[in-house]
């Protein structure tokens, strides 16, 4: 069976990773995040969760490379992460009593025979009419800069929402498993099999 590799190093992610009970290990990949003139959310997830594989392919030869990545978008207008408290606020102000888009890309490289196969996952999610107190009150309990959209879905902001479009629940956490079982046993990997 070849090695598994999660080019990542979001804690999330291989939380979401260990699930599978398959043994891997993870490296942070040096990639440029900047989006490019008129890139779409979809198209700039699927390059930047394939970018994260190929920047791993020549310390990993023989493996099985995961990269994924998450863009939120609204009104199709891409959203950054935070990076800092007002901007957070900002977006959480923005986002109250409307719909989200966050599309999480993942890429599956088999350096074995040089194939990268990718998918972009759409999750929707319908954010409640937030009160400033309430914004306040997350942001104190749960300062999620570092996250698209500004918030932990794994977390406490799931109290923001008031529902959720998902064909995978895991992507909005940021990897998609559906869709990872699936194209780890095309490259011969099942998880439910030794």
């Amino acid at each position: 069976m070849p090695l598994l590799v999660l080019a990542s190093g979001s804690g999330a992610r291989r939380e979401l990773l260990n699930r599978l009970g398959l043994p891997y290990c993870h490296a942070a990949p040096d990639i440029d995040e900047t989006p490019r003139r008129h890139e779409t959310p979809a198209v700039l997830a699927e390059r930047l969760s394939r970018e994260k594989a190929l920047a791993l392919a020549e310390r990993y030869p023989d493996h099985l490379i995961i990269g994924s990545d998450q863009v939120a978008s609204i009104d199709n207008e891409l959203l950054g992460k935070p990076g800092g408290i007002d901007a957070a606020r900002q977006q959480l102000q923005r986002f109250s009593g409307r719909r989200v888009s966050f599309l999480t890309g993942l890429a599956l490289l088999d350096t074995r025979h040089n194939h990268c196969a990718t998918h972009v996952d759409l999750t929707s999610v319908d954010i409640r009419t937030l009160s400033a107190q309430e914004i306040e009150g997350y942001l104190e309990k749960e300062p999620a800069i570092d996250s698209a959209g500004g918030f932990y879905m794994e977390q406490l902001g799931t109290a923001l929402f008031d529902s959720v479009e998902t064909t995978d629940p895991s992507a909005l956490m940021g990897l998609p498993l559906i869709t990872l079982c699936r194209l780890l046993r095309d490259a011969g990997v099942n998880p439910l099999l030794k």
